[in-house]
């Protein structure tokens, strides 16, 4: 069901891969929201996705950009508000890549340039983002801004490697960074730590299943889906909640303040 959260509203949406990708659910019910807006990605992830097929469903345009690149950075804004035809009302920022992880090497034996890289396109991505954003002025005041974290950025969960150090950078960015656009602009900008999620990028770890069937366990509610995730995107790209900034917010089904559940017990022998 639709409730015309987003009517009116223009946006630019990051990192839509494949239909089980948590950018793509935003896209659709941005779309169900009366939102219009463009898609982007880097050049190499839009030869391995099926950005074209959600394009074609939402009434999008695709604008690739490399969001390391500042260069790309200010052409994708520049030419969404030409394609858009003004400002931007809402900006997902869900661009996530360790090397490391890919090559499955240990956090205590990372390779540095792979480090570096992880932290340029997952984490500074989103400051340069913002930055060509602020100096082009192209977010309309009580805009917002998302960025998909996990829970590693607090707590340690030896699988994720460097990832957790880059989330937690992201994090802070999204603090530091919405102090300045909010004082200045009135653009709100936050981070979702959602649950582990049955995407391309989450399976990709390595034990990423035993994991959600742990997770799921100790959430009261379960693992929240991808599109539960993006129900809760909307309403943070919407006017309900114009003064909610600079937060991370948990959305994973009440697992993040559980310490531990009967499910988890019961699975441990333990009555």
């Amino acid at each position: 069901m639709a409730y015309n959260l987003l009517k009116g509203k223009r946006g630019i949406i990051t990192g839509a891969l494949d239909e089980n990708s948590i950018a793509w659910k935003v896209a659709e019910k941005a779309h169900e929201e009366g939102a219009t807006f463009v898609l982007t990605n880097a050049p190499i992830a839009m030869r391995m996705g099926e950005i074209k097929k959600l394009a074609e469903k939402t009434g999008s345009e695709i604008i690739p950009a490399d969001a390391t690149s500042v260069d790309e950075l200010t052409t994708l804004f520049t030419r969404s508000q030409e394609v858009l035809g003004g400002k931007i009302d809402f900006v997902l920022h869900s661009i996530g890549m360790s090397v490391n992880i890919r090559k499955n090497i240990p956090y205590t034996e990372s390779n540095y340039d792979y480090f570096q890289k992880g932290i340029d396109v997952s984490a500074l991505s989103f400051h340069k983002m913002l930055a060509v954003a602020k100096k082009l002025d192209a977010i309309n005041e009580w805009g917002s801004v998302v960025a998909l974290t996990y829970m590693a950025a607090q707590r340690t969960y030896p699988f994720y490697t460097d990832m957790a150090d880059i989330k937690a950078m992201l994090e802070s960015i999204a603090r530091s960074f919405g102090y300045h656009y909010g004082v200045e602009k009135k653009v709100r900008i936050n981070t979702v730590s959602q649950s582990p999620t049955k995407t391309t990028a989450g399976t990709g770890i390595k034990g990423f299943g035993d994991f959600y069937d742990y997770a799921n366990a100790i959430a009261p509610l379960g693992n929240a889906t991808a599109e539960d995730c993006a129900n809760y995107c909307i309403t943070l790209f919407s006017d309900l909640t114009r003064m909610v900034t600079m937060q991370n917010l948990f959305h994973d089904g009440g697992y993040s303040t559980t310490g531990v559940s009967n499910a988890v017990m019961q699975k441990m022998g333990i009555e």
